[in-house]
């Protein structure tokens, strides 16, 4: 009977399992709905935790949403760095395929990260903003690396512009995919693969 009362028992979370969760939840919510429409109360509820303890992990929404931002900027960041001194060509279909399965698999968290620029909260699209330039230096940094490229970004600044307009391009395209597109995922990787190819060619 005592062992049956345990197994019903739900398990404690740890700290960074219960904000793992809060963040998901956030995703969800904010990826959904804009960002003056979602109430903190909402999200203690489907995690089924007090509203005190969400503030103990986030003080505030703005806070809230800041950290969702963040969280799903690592991520992408972290899933799609390059390889420095393989030319970019070599591995940037193998790199799609991989931000794209995350694209999938989050789909709320990526519709929230770029949801975070329409938020009427400055300090939220000023997290927004700097994700994305990390993600531009990131790129700008593998094509100085690219054996075939080899120029600081500095030396091309259309090279600059051209990276950064690839990112609003391929941002849309998965936004437009998620919505229910008829493309593939390969579609959709040779088509942003085409772009970014066009885009930085001499």
């Amino acid at each position: 009977m005592a062992e049956n009362q345990g197994e019903r028992v739900r398990r404690r979370l740890s700290t960074e399992e219960r904000r793992e969760q809060l963040l998901s939840v956030g995703a969800c919510l904010f990826s959904e709905s804009p960002y003056d429409e979602v109430w903190i109360e909402q999200v203690a509820e489907i995690a089924g935790v007090s509203r005190g303890l969400l503030y103990h992990y986030f003080p505030t929404k703005r806070d809230f949403f800041a950290a969702v931002v963040e969280h799903e900027s690592v991520r992408m960041l972290r899933l799609t760095a390059a390889v420095p001194g393989i030319p970019v060509r070599e591995q940037l279909g193998d790199g799609l395929d991989t931000f794209l399965g995350y694209v999938e698999r989050h789909a709320h968290g990526f519709r929230a990260f770029h949801r975070a620029d329409a938020a009427g909260d400055q300090t939220v699209r000023k997290v927004y903003r700097q994700a994305l330039a990390v993600q531009e230096r990131q790129i700008l940094a593998a094509l100085a690396a690219d054996p075939e490229i080899g120029r600081a970004p500095e030396e091309q600044p259309e090279l600059r512009m051209a990276v950064r307009g690839w990112l609003a391009f391929t941002t849309a395209v998965c936004l437009e995919w998620l919505r229910g597109s008829e493309l593939t995922r390969e579609q959709v990787r040779d088509l942003c693969a085409r772009a970014l190819l066009g885009a930085i060619a001499p």
